[in-house]
């Protein structure tokens, strides 16, 4: 249930950012989005999902504040609305335990 909570989370910080909003906001957003994967891929992990392990652990790195990734406004704003609705999507998969990568 938590893991839903932080994927709604996490949606709606991602589709706040198509705002004009300062920039305190997107650090918030990194930083937040940084912890929220990192706990999605610790769960996945913990459920033999190696699978969604590895692509909430890429998006952690993605989104880790401390070296940032220039891709300019536009990308960012695709990259947003493309994580947002995946996070949407994967609330209502119920995917079984997996080990395949």
């Amino acid at each position: 249930m938590a893991e839903k909570i932080i994927k709604a989370i996490l949606a709606i910080l991602f589709f706040i950012c198509l705002a004009d909003l300062p920039y305190g906001y997107y650090q918030f957003e990194r930083l937040a989005a940084m912890v929220g994967f990192a706990f999605l891929s610790y769960q996945s992990y913990e459920r033999n999902d190696k699978l969604f392990a590895f692509i909430f652990a890429a998006l952690a790195i993605l989104f880790q504040p401390l070296i940032k990734i220039s891709l300019g406004r536009e990308v960012w704003n695709v990259v947003d609305v493309v994580v947002g609705v995946a996070l949407i999507i994967t609330i209502f998969i119920n995917r079984k335990n997996t080990s395949s990568l």
